[in-house]
């Protein structure tokens, strides 16, 4: 009998442990904890390109005032930064031996047209051959020329401002002598300005003539000067893949000067495009992944991606707009993972 009890209560602790074991989960089954994450939703937007181009300005039409004859400096017409219309004098050049030799072409000529007329009445009576008769026209003729000439010669001692515009300083003094290559002073039409610059020929598309254009300076901060494309080059120069344009700008209070820099702002509207946070993209070699979150599964799929903006990147296949994508915690998950989505990261 004492043996029986024994032996019961031998059984006892053999009956707890295999309770125990019976009631304890098995650390291989299926059951896996999900992943924390953060997520965020795939979603249309504008894509607008914007780029910013140097210009330098330059006077709408600009001149050196040089003479077209060697002479000496008479007079000068004009006062530094003086406002001057078409026509205007500037500045005269000493004309005393041009003006006698006008004279004396012309005394030539009143001769030899006295000569011919007297002649031409005899050829009549067929007193003068019709040769001798032509050689005297010619005569006349060659005269004529002279007198042109000395009248050009001294119309060029006479310098008249060939469009309105604002005179620059003045570099000579009068009474110097001055030839083709003096620089007497400078003319700028500066009521407006062109301005041009250079933009990549992929914006060939956007740039048009008659588009609107807005251009800050340094210079003047905070103030936005307006105008608009003129023209457009022909060409694109084949090393830096840009074309020059030409705009003009009004400039009534003359605050632009020629040789100014101005940033030139431009904007191409490209649509609507899908983009993902830049931090989804998984890359595998030459090929991109991102894990894209379905009824707290992740899903790795791969994409075909275009152009980096700031802080995304535009997908052209792979995923489609309201689809979520793991933005935080990608490292972690893999291919069928159980994610906790923690919060939503806006795009």
């Amino acid at each position: 009998m004492r043996y029986s009890l024994w032996a019961l209560f031998g059984l006892v602790p053999a009956l707890i442990v295999g309770c125990s074991q019976v009631e304890q989960p098995s650390s291989g089954g299926n059951r896996s904890v999900a992943i924390k994450v953060i997520t965020a939703e795939i979603e249309l937007r504008s894509m607008v390109d914007e780029i910013q181009a140097l210009g330098t300005a330059s006077a709408n039409e600009s001149i050196d005032i040089q003479p077209r004859i060697a002479s000496r400096l008479e007079r000068v017409a004009f006062d530094e930064g003086q406002f001057v219309k078409k026509g205007d004098l500037l500045v005269e050049l000493e004309n005393s031996e041009i003006v006698a030799g006008l004279a004396l072409a012309e005394a030539a000529l009143s001769e030899s047209r006295s000569i011919y007329n007297r002649s031409k009445s005899l050829a009549t009576t067929q007193a003068i051959s019709a040769s001798n008769l032509d050689q005297l026209l010619a005569q006349v003729q060659v005269n004529e020329a002279q007198v042109e000439a000395a009248q050009a010669r001294l119309a060029n001692t006479i310098i008249r401002a060939p469009f309105s515009g604002r005179i620059g300083l003045r570099r000579v003094s009068p009474g110097s002598l001055v030839n083709t290559q003096t620089v007497i002073t400078t003319l700028d039409d500066t009521d407006t300005i062109k301005l041009d610059f250079s933009v990549p020929e992929t914006f060939l598309t956007v740039v048009r003539k008659g588009m609107a254009i807005s251009a800050e300076s340094i210079v003047y901060s905070g103030r936005t000067f307006d105008g608009e494309v003129v023209s457009i080059d022909t060409r694109v120069d084949p090393v830096s893949r840009a074309v020059k344009v030409r705009s003009v700008i009004p400039n009534p209070d003359s605050a632009l000067k020629p040789g100014m820099f101005l940033t030139v702002a431009l904007r191409r509207d490209q649509g609507e495009v899908l983009v993902v946070p830049e931090q989804a993209i998984v890359p595998e070699g030459s090929n991109q992944y991102v894990f894209v979150a379905q009824a707290g599964v992740v899903e790795k799929r791969k994409i075909a991606i275009g152009r980096r903006i700031p802080g995304f990147v535009v997908v052209t296949g792979g995923v489609s707009e309201g689809e979520r994508v793991v933005t935080e915690g990608s490292a972690k998950v893999r291919e069928g993972s159980v994610i906790e989505d923690l919060g939503n990261a806006d795009i």
